[in-house]
């Protein structure tokens, strides 16, 4: 139940879905007696849909979330083992096609690919089941010859297929990977993605290092830079203002350790408002 309401309530923490909204509202409110409350909110949805779209508030929103974990050090030694979060592969045009169909978010492969061969004796796992409402294909099984097809040998692969979110995503990689004492283990995911991944990991007890990939800012030389269409501008909103959302709700409702986790667990406070009695 609580997947299917996360799924539900998820639409309205997209800014375009949100625009989309009031615009549909007004035009309907434009032809009952309250037209002028119609006309205010279709004008809204314009100003919105233009300032999301072009304005740089999507690069704004998501830099906090790319500069919280620094990059990977590599004088640190060599991993145990790697854990790659799901989110760049298509599975049901995977399904349909019969070939890997990878989006923006495929430095989460290419990267885990050049991870396995500079340290050919960790174990991959990939971590990623179906995220749909009403089923659909998981992306582990596509990853898993992906990797292959990249020389990664089959023996050093766990797939992970079950799990429909982040907080999933911890659980679920934990109990297949079995960290013994002393071991190190990467989670590999999308820079902006970071934080909620670490702070469900964590939860899970399930202690990783960030090795976050898929940039989507330069820096905070982009923060005053327009988008040039406004279709990327509302995908850049879309895809931070999600993850604020996420990073909240885990912490209110007790899968994650904390409301914004950084590189290192902050110290005992008091806990989350899921975990209060």
């Amino acid at each position: 139940m609580l997947f299917v309401l996360s799924k539900v309530l998820g639409f309205f923490a997209l800014p375009s879905n949100d625009i989309l909204s009031i615009g549909l509202v007004g035009l309907v409110l434009m032809r009952t007696r309250l037209a002028r409350t119609g006309c205010g909110l279709v004008a809204a949805a314009i100003v919105l849909f233009a300032g999301f779209g072009l304005l740089p508030l999507g690069k704004v929103l998501i830099a906090p979330l790319e500069d919280r974990f620094p990059r990977w050090d590599a004088a640190r030694g060599a991993p145990d083992g790697i854990v790659v979060l799901g989110g760049a592969i298509d599975p049901d045009v995977a399904a349909t096609r019969g070939a890997p169909d990878i989006n923006e978010a495929a430095e989460r492969i290419t990267a885990v690919a050049d991870l396995a061969r500079q340290y050919p004796s960790a174990r991959i796992l990939y971590s990623g089941g179906s995220g749909r409402l009403f089923g659909g294909a998981a992306e582990a099984q596509f990853a898993g010859a992906l990797f292959e097809s990249f020389g990664v040998a089959k023996k050093r692969l766990i797939l992970e297929d079950q799990s429909r979110n982040t907080a999933e995503n911890g659980v679920f990689s934990l109990r297949l990977a079995m960290p013994k004492p002393g071991e190190r283990w990467l989670l590999v995911t999308s820079a902006y993605h970071m934080p909620r991944s670490m702070g469900a990991f964590r939860k899970a007890g399930f202690a990783v290092e960030a090795y976050p990939v898929d940039y989507r800012n330069r820096g905070a030389v982009d923060l005053l830079i327009p988008f040039d269409d406004v279709a990327a501008g509302l995908r850049r909103s879309d895809t931070a203002t999600r993850e604020w959302v996420g990073l909240f709700v885990y912490w209110l409702t007790g899968r994650s350790s904390e409301l914004f986790p950084g590189p290192a667990p902050t110290a005992p406070g008091p806990p989350g408002p899921a975990a209060r009695t």
